[in-house]
């Protein structure tokens, strides 16, 4: 039988060493735990956080080598006259009927109630770190959320006040000052990656070509030994020319919504100021107990700007009935599999060859199903299982140097529960050569 000639596309290319280099003193591979802003709005009496030495040890005991957190940049070295050393944590706020707001949906069970002095615990946490040989991905969410769980509106209004054009510039520079502090400490070799902001594209910042690039570059010509950054939430995966050039990193984020996507359309959950919210399909999956739009109240309204996150999220994931969401999505999962498997090998896949294009690492520092009732069990359970799997076995086998099980999979989430698969994943990554 003679072999056919068929071309260049038929030859087969191994994908599966990194996209670009790591700095020599930096982990291989990196497996990320996302603690997002969580690590100090989580970190009252029984929470969490409460001790974060013993929440690091933890997070190693499961083979977690890499740590992701908002390190508030701006409210510890903007410049903003800010007093860091005891802010106030409220969370959300209590809400008229009773508990507080936020207290069944994901990220926002904050019920506060204490004072932290962030600055003491950042160094904690590297503390740890160090102790567990562990790295640090350093990032902020403070023009997405992170101001909306204070007490007080000063933190958001001093970073809201920063005009639009200027803000990029605010955070190079602050995150210039803070690299200085964790350098005269010790520090400065757990940095695995800063991230100048976290998901541009879903933030209170203008688009990264518009001056925001720029400043990555600056701060990557300050600390040329580290990897600096920005991350986007979801970046055009169809034409991956338009991410601006200057980053040092692909720290881009995967997620395949689908059937979710499909659910939060028909309840319309993501929206504000819709006309008969809740509306009836809603209504379907209320927990019966659940009050009424105006008896359950609203935060207060600087709280709201603060957060790209809608009244009509909250109320609707602090009272949607999460069996009867997960019985939803399980019925009418079936045609959307195939496709939502391809959306996060196809965008994982993209962004690696953007990476190997531009010689520079890549990590999913967040994925695979997005946002979900903090008592849902879709992500945690098989289906949501088996999606991260897919997507992270798709990113070793094209380079990727860093990538997260789930952005669920922390300790303020229902799947770091799932100790032995956690485990599992974790040595299958660190395996890799």
């Amino acid at each position: 039988m003679t072999e056919r000639y068929l071309g260049a596309g038929t030859t087969a290319h191994d994908e599966s060493a990194l996209t670009g280099e790591v700095p020599a003193h930096l982990p291989q591979r990196l497996t990320i735990t996302l603690w997002d802003f969580s690590w100090y709005t989580q970190a009252g009496p029984g929470e969490p956080y409460e001790d974060i030495a013993a929440a690091v040890a933890d997070a190693a005991s499961l083979g977690y080598n890499t740590i992701r957190v908002c390190a508030a940049p701006l409210l510890l070295f903007g410049g903003l006259d800010l007093d860091a050393t005891s802010l106030a944590i409220e969370g959300l706020g209590a809400a008229p009927s009773g508990g507080y707001f936020g207290q069944r949906t994901r990220w926002y069970n904050a019920p506060g109630g204490y004072r932290i002095d962030v600055a003491s615990r950042l160094l904690t946490l590297f503390d740890a770190a160090r102790e567990h040989n562990m790295v640090i991905v350093l990032a902020s969410w403070e023009y997405q959320q992170s101001t909306a769980f204070a007490e007080s509106p000063e933190w958001f209004e001093a970073i809201d006040a920063v005009p639009l054009n200027e803000r990029y510039r605010v955070l190079a520079a602050a995150w210039n000052r803070m690299i200085a502090w964790l350098t005269v400490h010790g520090h400065r070799s757990r940095i695995a990656l800063v991230e100048v902001h976290n998901e541009v594209d879903f933030s209170i910042l203008p688009a990264l070509e518009e001056g925001g690039a720029e400043q990555v570059s600056w701060l990557r010509e300050q600390h040329s030994d580290l990897l600096v950054t920005a991350s986007y939430g979801k970046p055009p995966h169809l034409a991956m020319h338009r991410v601006p050039d200057g980053l040092g990193a692909a720290q881009f984020h995967v997620y395949s919504y689908g059937v979710l996507d499909e659910l939060q359309r028909i309840v319309d959950i993501r929206s504000e100021g819709s006309n008969k919210f809740p509306n009836a399909a809603l209504h379907a999956l209320l927990r019966v107990d659940a009050p009424g739009v105006s008896e359950y109240g609203r935060a207060a309204e600087w709280k709201y700007r603060a957060t790209v996150v809608t009244d009509q999220m909250i109320y609707g994931y602090d009272w949607v009935d999460p069996a009867a969401w997960d019985d939803w999505l399980d019925e009418h999962y079936p045609p959307y599999e195939h496709v939502m498997m391809r959306e996060i090998a196809s965008r994982t896949i993209a962004i690696a060859a953007w990476a190997r294009w531009q010689q520079v690492p890549a990590i999913i520092g967040e994925g695979w199903v997005g946002y979900t009732p903090l008592g849902g069990n879709f992500e945690e359970g098989e289906t949501g299982r088996a999606l991260a799997e897919h997507g992270i076995q798709t990113a070793l086998d094209n380079g990727v140097w860093g990538v997260v099980l789930c952005s669920n999979a922390a300790p303020h989430h229902p799947m770091w529960q799932l100790r032995e698969w956690q485990s599992a994943l974790n040595a299958r990554i660190l395996a890799v050569s």
